[in-house]
This record gives structure tokens, C-alpha cells and sequence, in this order.
């Protein structure tokens, strides 16, 4: 009951319903009734000359009501009206304008369509209101003058009366006013200036990824590494202000693909399909409680438009080759797609180095053992097959209700090699060491199938029911396969080792909202969830002797099964006010309640799988305060849970590298993050700039926790044991950080576009282990920052240029060097736009570029180094067929958003990982990858 009555009291929602401007359009003004006076002659009218046919130029008429403000169509949210201190005072009187609005194609009313007054002296709105559901306006209160009525609503063309003289008590019915549909076709477009970069919105920041010229024929990884706030490391794994806990939607939607593996999700999503990319750091309470650091939502090109369409896009380089079709079929009120895109990493070259001591501690007698020395090599070519192939249907059921539908299904085939991976092993009584060579190859291959449906229905502006449904299933095999080679010769093979993980995940959903506006400055949202996981991980280990003898499975590491449920049943509310002085606070709460069943097909003695079901109440509250010349100053708080993913519950060891093993735990429980940030924006003379400061304490955080065991090695027939780094995790955690980020873009001389940003915060980690020789913290400062520019010609050639990276990474138990990218891209249009060559090139000066980890606690210290060959030069192609045109209002879309898992990393040392649990980077004690939603 505590939990109900504070979830009621701490409510948040949105816009308010505010006046709205028309832009004044050429149209067939319509004829009073008999009754109207017909005035003298008019002034002249700065639209231009009423057109001959008009009868009568000018009306005289009494005066009426309180006039009402003008409202918004359906599914488009109002803006904030001009105040009398940003247009023309609203002088009252006695006159009245009334009318209905209808289609002049069926003769039904045109709802909540947009009536605007227009000064004819300044062509200003100076009033307005809105029509009913039966087309009805009333426009009351007209003071005494000379006026036009301008109509307008999405889908419909402008139109505009003839001048209008009110007097004193003037009463005026238009009678029936016609719409005509706006329909267009599409063969030329011109587009005098540019769409800016970056954008700033009620509640994220939007980059405009179909302005990016170089990232064609790339994939989401070189769009993200482009936008305010993220970094995308070089394996891939993307943060967020410094923080790995970030949730990725496509479309508004979650998918297993990326609960799996971020950064192999990312590469699945080709650039040319990319939309924008939305940066959601204060998420309200609509929103899953999951995602600590924020969520990124990335929006694909879709179109709504008549007609018929197909686009045809690829690409061919040193590293890799791309092909995409894209076709789109609208008629009346149903639309159809259908896209396939495949993609080919070849070339993916890389080597690493590893220097690891380790000793083992007697906490009897509190000593040490002797210091154990490895030093390891190897050299890394990675091979990987993408494809994503989606069908997606909506159905226009009428004006305020619609049905949509989509089946995506993707795939990933990943193979990764390391060739020669050379250990040496020194231990503590050793004047020689022990040498051992393997090569191992590594298969991760994934399907996934996404599908979902959505019915939505607007009962009038803000006012809108739906429900969503989504079933999302990814089936995945993560085995390695290791060849142990003679000592004599290091080619021969004397035994062989393999490790077999077949997994699913698997996920439904239901979710059902509401939201109804209060008044005109109010709104109130409120709506219900059901998330039903499930997650299978069946391991198992084999050994074999000689390069052709059959496997046998390895007794002395037993296969199993883990069998891992998770439901979720959340709700919430949410308010938002708008006051007359321009403060905006939408506040709410989030109630969710997680059920969990765990258990292993072998149990082991003693070992129990319980996990306690547990509920969250996660607040939120945004409060934004618009200033004068377009500023705008934002405070905001939120709470959010980070749950344990697949790729840290999974506990199948991944011995892929035998010197470094890590293992997961079943038995993790959630992270608890307070976020709290405060900015502003301002656009001063075009250019944009937004400064944030923000802060976060992260408790019970997941942390990796590293010890010495005792592993066997070497041939299968006769095993040695030694030791080895193993890495598992724990609730242990504490992180806090705090920061800034410095933004801006703008456009110079209408051609040529300029945009860069800073990052910089502290970060403090600590485990709070209390054993000594587990026991770690670190702390220290991150800069990070982008760079881009972009100029764009009348005859089609268009140019860009992009850098950025980020500094020293600092982690738990030690640091990783800085990273940086660059790139270069040109592009010429040909055929009134419907095809276009380009060429781009990334990091074409890296041979290779060289990052260096490092970290140390009591029992081990670990210093590596991996070589990235990323240098990459591709030639891109696109072309366009058929032709589309504007059609009927267009209804806006609702979608699942299942945003509350932490996702696993992306493949990590150079390929050199199994992706059974996250393999922590060689260099420390921090999470690189972002997280994985446990099915």
C-alpha cells in the first residue's frame, strides 16, 4: 500500500495543449451566407490579388465569444503558443466566425483541424482554435477589423479565406469549407540549407544519422561513434557517460539479438538504414526501470507515403562487403515492406600480447606462494556474415485507429581464430619454461526472429489508448574449438579440446497505455506491463587425442544446463504540467515486480539455485524552464536497476584462452543507479550549443573479481595443472561518477555544416570486497570529445570529414590507453537524386593502431597489448526506384519498449574470446559491454 500511495503521489507527463501557426497558402476562399453585409472596397491585401472568381472580396459582421486556442491534430503533440510578448496582443471584441470543415473528396468532416486568424496588415496569427470531432469551429471575441481564416491539418492543403472585415457585434457563418488532400508526387526535390546534425527535444538528444555521408556502407558502430555523449570502444561495446549500462532499442523496440552481444547487434544494422539515433539520459517513468546510464534508441528509414518504391544500396571495400534492397508498397490505407540487407567482414586482422604473473595466498599463515610467470602471442583473423531481413504492414482501420505489424528475422555467423597462440609458463622453482602452442577457433552463429503487433486508437489530440505485443527469440551456438600442438615442431596436433554451448533466448510481452490530457496545460498517462523470459544455456566440455580420434566428453569438467526464468510485472503514472510561465515538470513513478526460477539440470550437493523475487519502485521527475531567446535550462532525477544479463549469469566456463578463464554467476541480483543532471541549450545566431552537468552513484554493482586457480594444460593425455587468472562476478560493487558534456553545431554560409563536442567526468570504483587480496579502487579523470564537418554542393558532390576518441579508460584494478578514429567521405548524386557513388575511408593510417591494458592486485598483475589493423577504404553505391506522393493524415506509431536488462559485451582481445560469459578486458576490473537481457 506504502508503494501504491507513493507511485500516486509521484506522477509526471507531458506536453501541453498551446496555440499552434499556420503558413499562409494560396487557397479557394469560400462564400458567406446571405446574410453578411458585404463592405467597401478593401486595402490592398499583402497575400496578393484575391483571386476574380471570390464573391465577396470583404465581409462586415458583429462581434462574439472569448476566442479559444488553436489545438493540434491527431497524434501531433501542441506546441507551446506565442505570448503577447512574442507576437501581437490579442485585442477582444464582439464578433464571431463560425464554420465546418469537410473533405472534398468523401464530404466527412475534417477533426480538430487547425483554424488560425491572420492579421492581413503583419500576415501574423494573432488567434485561432480548433475544430470538433464533426469538423464545428466557433471563433468568438473577434475585435473589430480585417482579418483572413487560414485552415490547415497534416494531409490536407492550406487554405485561406478572402479578407474578412469584422465590426462591432459581427456574426458570421461560413457555411461548409472544402479541404482538398495534399497530394504530391516526388520526382525533384530541392532543399535550399541543411537539417541540422544534432538536435535537442523534450526529453533526448537526436542525431540526424541520414545526414552522415562517410558511414554509408558501414554499420550502427560508426553512426553511434558520431553522436553527443557515446563512445564505442574498438571491439564495438558502447557507454554512455562513461558507463556500459546502457539499454539499445531499434525502433522503440528491444530484440534478443541485442541482449546477446551489443556490439555483434550493432554490425547486424547497416548505416544506410539508420534514421536518427535518440539519446534518452533521464528516461520517465513510461519507460522500463532498466538501463542505469540512459537508453539509445535507433530509428530506421521507414516511409508512410502512396505509391510504390524500391532502393537498392552496397558497397565494397578492403575489410568487407555489403548489399541491401529496400521496397515499400502504399495504397489507400495499407502499406507493406520489405527490406533484406547482408553483410561480409573479411580481413579482420589483429595480434595481441599477455604478460601475467601469479601467486596464490595462505590466508593460515598469511603468505605468499612463489610468483608464476606467462607470457602468451598469437596473431587474430576474424570472419563474419551478417543479415537482416524484415517485413513490416500497417493498416489505417480509420482516421484515429490503426494496426501495424512486422516479422524481422537476423542472423549472425561469426568465426574467429587464433593462430599460434604461443604460452610460456615460468614458475616459481622454473629455470626454464614450460612452452605450450594451440590454435583455437571460435563459433558464434545466431538467429533471431522479432515479432510484433500494435493497435493504437486516438480518441482526439493527446487522448489515445493502445496495446502492444512483441515475441522475440534468439537461438545461438558459442563453441570453440582448441588444437593442441607438439612441443617439437608446433605443427603437428597431439589433442585436441572443445566446449560445445548451445543457448535461447527467448522473450514475450504485453503492454497496454493510456493517456488523456487534463485541461489544456495537463496530461496524465498511466499504463501496464508483462515481460515472460526465458533463458536455456546447455554446456558441455570433450576431449580428443591425436588430430581424427572421436571426442570424448571431459569428466572432470561436468556438462550441464541452466534453466533461468524471469517475469516481470510492472505499472506506472505519469503527470506533466505546463505552467503560463513556461515551466514544464512532468514527475512519476514506476512500480516493477521481478519473479525469478533458477535451477540446473545436475544439482550439485549443497549448492542452491533460490533466488528471492523482489519489487522496485523507481521515481522520476524532469522539470525544464524556457527562457528568452530560445534558451531552455533542465533539472532532472531518476532512479533505475540494472539487471544481471545472460552474458553474466551463464556459467559455462570459457576457456578458450586457458591462461584467462571466466566463468558467470547465476546468482547475481540487480543494480540500483541515482541519476541526477542539469542543463542548458541555446541557439544564438543559428548556432546550437548545450552544456550538461550530471552525476550517478551505481550500488550492489556487478563486478568482475579475479583470483588464481589451478587449470589443467598441455596435452590431453597428460594434463598439467597450473595456475591461471579466473574471472567471475559479484554484487560487490560501488561506482560514482560525475561530468560534463559540451556540445554545439551549426550551419556556415547555408552549405557548409560544423559540430564537435567534449566529454569529461571522475569516476571512482571501488568493490567493497573485504578480503585484502580481492579488495580494489580506483579513481581518476576520462576526456573524451568528436569532431565533424560536413559541406554539401548544388550539383550533387557532397563532402565530410569525422574525428574522435577518447582517453585514458580508467578501470577497477588498473586502465586501458586511449583510443581515437577518424575518417574521411564524398559522395556525388546523379539523376535528380535517385543514385549516388561514394567512397570513404577510416583510419586509413593505422598499421595497426596499438591499445595497451593494464591492471594488478595482491595475487596477479596483468599487462597486455592488442594490435587493431582498422585501416578501411570502400566505394559505395545507391540507387532509387519509383515514385511516391503525400497521402491522408498520417497516425503516430506506438511500439514495445523492453529496456530493462544489462547487455553483454561484444567480442573482446581481439577475437580471442569465447562469448560464453564477458570476458573482462585484459587490462582491468571494469565492465566494457553494455549488458544482456536474461531469456
Amino acid at each position: 500500500m506504502k508503494a501504491l500511495l507513493l507511485s500516486l503521489l509521484i506522477v509526471s507527463a507531458t506536453v501541453s495543449l498551446a496555440q499552434t501557426t499556420g503558413t499562409p497558402a494560396t487557397g479557394t476562399p469560400t462564400t458567406p451566407s446571405a446574410d453578411t453585409t458585404i463592405a467597401p472596397a478593401p486595402a490592398p491585401d499583402p497575400f496578393g490579388t484575391t483571386p476574380a472568381t471570390t464573391r465577396p472580396d470583404n465581409f462586415t459582421a458583429p462581434a462574439g465569444s472569448r476566442p479559444s486556442r488553436i489545438g493540434s491534430p491527431a497524434g501531433v503533440p501542441p506546441q507551446v503558443g506565442a505570448t503577447p510578448s512574442e507576437a501581437e496582443p490579442i485585442v477582444r471584441g464582439t464578433g464571431k466566425i463560425t464554420g465546418v470543415l469537410m473533405d472534398s473528396t468523401t464530404n466527412k468532416p475534417v477533426e480538430f483541424a487547425t483554424i488560425a486568424l491572420l492579421n492581413t496588415t503583419t500576415n501574423k496569427p494573432i488567434d485561432g482554435t480548433t475544430a470538433d470531432a464533426k469538423g464545428k469551429f466557433t471563433l468568438g471575441k473577434v475585435a473589430p477589423g480585417r482579418y483572413r481564416l487560414q485552415y490547415s491539418f497534416i494531409g490536407y492543403k492550406d487554405k485561406r479565406s478572402s479578407v474578412l472585415t469584422i465590426d462591432k457585434n459581427s456574426d458570421i457563418n461560413l457555411g461548409t469549407i472544402k479541404l482538398g488532400a495534399d497530394v504530391r508526387t516526388l520526382s525533384e526535390v530541392n532543399v535550399v540549407g541543411q537539417a541540422a546534425m544534432i538536435e535537442e527535444k523534450v526529453d533526448r538528444l537526436v542525431y540526424n544519422a541520414d545526414k552522415d555521408i562517410a558511414a554509408k556502407g558501414g554499420d550502427a558502430g560508426d553512426i553511434l561513434r558520431k553522436v553527443p555523449m557515446l563512445s564505442v570502444d574498438l571491439d564495438g561495446n558502447v557507454s554512455l557517460r562513461g558507463s556500459a549500462n546502457v539499454t539499445v532499442l531499434i525502433n522503440n523496440k528491444p530484440s534478443t539479438i541485442v541482449a546477446s552481444s551489443v556490439a555483434d547487434a550493432l554490425k547486424q544494422i547497416p548505416a544506410d538504414m539508420i534514421k536518427t539515433v535518440e539519446v534518452i539520459t533521464s528516461p520517465s517513468a513510461k519507460y522500463d526501470a532498466e538501463g542505469s546510464a540512459g537508453i539509445i534508441n535507433i530509428v530506421t528509414k521507414k516511409t508512410t507515403l502512396q505509391g510504390a518504391t524500391l532502393d537498392v544500396n552496397g558497397g565494397v571495400g578492403n575489410r568487407g562487403s555489403n548489399l541491401g534492397l529496400s521496397g515499400n508498397y502504399r495504397t489507400g490505407k495499407m502499406g507493406f515492406s520489405l527490406s533484406g540487407f547482408g553483410r561480409a567482414e573479411y580481413n579482420v586482422k589483429g595480434a595481441f600480447t599477455n604478460d601475467q604473473t601469479t601467486r596464490s595466498y595462505d590466508a593460515a599463515t598469511n603468505t605468499f606462494s612463489g610468483s608464476t610467470r606467462t607470457l602468451q602471442t598469437a596473431t587474430t583473423l576474424s570472419q563474419r556474415l551478417f543479415g537482416n531481413y524484415q517485413l513490416g504492414w500497417d493498416y489505417d482501420i480509420d482516421k484515429r485507429t490503426s494496426i501495424t505489424a512486422s516479422l524481422r528475422y537476423g542472423a549472425r555467423n561469426g568465426t574467429a581464430n587464433q593462430y599460434n597462440l604461443l604460452t610460456q609458463t615460468t614458475g616459481p622453482n622454473s629455470f626454464f619454461p614450460t612452452v605450450n602452442d594451440r590454435n583455437v577457433q571460435t563459433k558464434d552463429l545466431s538467429g533471431t526472429v522479432d515479432a510484433n503487433v500494435t493497435y493504437t486508437k486516438i480518441y482526439k489530440p493527446q487522448q489515445e489508448f493502445s496495446i502492444l505485443a512483441l515475441f522475440s527469440r534468439n537461438n545461438r551456438t558459442n563453441n570453440f574449438v582448441a588444437d593442441i600442438l607438439s612441443g617439437a615442431d608446433f605443427q603437428t596436433i597431439t589433442a585436441r579440446q572443445k566446449n560445445d554451448n548451445l543457448s535461447y533466448n527467448q522473450e514475450s510481452t504485453l503492454q497496454i497505455d493510456y493517456q488523456t490530457p487534463i485541461k489544456t496545460n495537463q496530461l496524465l498517462e498511466f499504463g501496464a506491463k508483462g515481460i515472460f523470459r526465458k533463458v536455456n544455456s546447455d554446456y558441455t566440455y570433450y576431449l580428443a587425442t591425436g588430430d581424427n580420434f572421436n571426442y570424448i566428453v571431459d569428466q572432470n569438467r561436468p556438462s550441464n544446463t541452466l534453466f533461468y526464468d524471469q517475469n516481470i510485472a510492472a505499472s506506472y503514472l505519469s503527470y506533466t504540467l505546463t505552467t503560463k510561465n513556461k515551466y514544464t515538470v512532468k514527475a512519476g513513478a514506476r512500480y516493477e515486480y521481478t519473479f525469478i526460477n533458477a535451477r540446473f539440470s545436475k544439482e550439485v550437493s549443497g549448492q542452491s539455485t533460490a533466488i528471492p523475487d523482489y519489487g522496485t519502485l523507481v521515481p522520476s521527475i524532469n522539470i525544464s524552464k524556457s527562457l528568452k531567446d530560445g534558451k531552455i535550462i533542465k533539472l532532472a532525477y531518476n532512479r533505475r536497476i540494472q539487471r544481471p544479463g545472460i552474458q553474466f549469469l551463464n556459467p559455462n566456463v570459457n576457456s578458450a584462452n586457458p591462461t584467462n578463464i571466466t566463468q558467470g554467476n547465476p546468482l547475481l541480483s540487480p543494480e540500483f543507479t541515482d541519476n541526477i543532471e542539469f542543463s542548458t541549450s541555446a541557439n544564438i545566431k543559428g548556432l546550437y550549443l548545450n552544456a550538461s552537468l550530471f552525476a550517478r552513484r551505481t550500488a550492489n554493482e556487478i563486478t568482475a573479481v579475479r583470483d588464481v586457480s589451478q587449470q589443467s594444460f598441455g596435452d590431453v593425455t597428460s594434463q598439467v595443472f597450473q595456475q591461471v587468472i579466473r574471472t567471475t562476478y559479484q554484487n560487490v560493487g560501488r561506482q560514482d561518477a560525475a561530468g560534463i558534456n559540451l556540445f554545439g553545431n551549426g550551419t556556415l554560409f547555408r552549405k557548409l555544416q560544423l559540430g564537435g563536442g567534449l566529454d569529461l567526468y571522475h569516476v571512482s570504483l571501488t568493490n567493497n570486497n573485504a578480503n585484502p587480496i580481492y579488495s580494489a579502487s580506483n579513481s581518476g579523470w576520462v576526456i573524451g570529445g568528436r569532431i565533424q564537418s560536413s559541406v554539401s554542393l548544388s550539383n550533387g558532390w557532397a563532402f565530410q570529414l569525422f574525428g574522435g576518441g577518447r582517453g585514458k579508460q580508467v578501470q577497477l584494478q588498473g586502465y586501458q590507453t586511449p583510443m581515437y578514429f577518424y575518417s574521411i567521405g564524398m559522395r556525388k548524386e546523379f539523376n535528380n537524386k535517385k543514385a549516388s557513388l561514394g567512397l570513404a575511408g577510416e583510419n586509413i593510417f593505422n598499421h595497426p593502431f596499438t591499445q595497451r591494458s593494464e591492471l594488478s592486485s595482491p595475487i596477479l598483475t596483468q599487462n597486455s597489448q592488442t594490435s587493431f589493423y582498422n585501416a578501411g577504404v570502400r566505394l559505395t553505391f545507391s540507387y532509387k526506384l519509383g515514385k511516391m506522393s503525400f497521402d491522408a493524415p498520417q497516425k503516430r506509431r506506438k511500439s514495445v519498449n523492453n529496456d530493462d536488462v544489462k547487455e553483454g559485451e561484444g567480442g573482446g582481445g581481439g577475437d580471442n574470446q569465447q562469448q560464453a560469459a564477458p570476458a573482462a578486458p585484459a587490462g582491468g576490473g571494469g565492465r566494457t559491454g553494455g549488458g544482456g537481457r536474461p531469456r
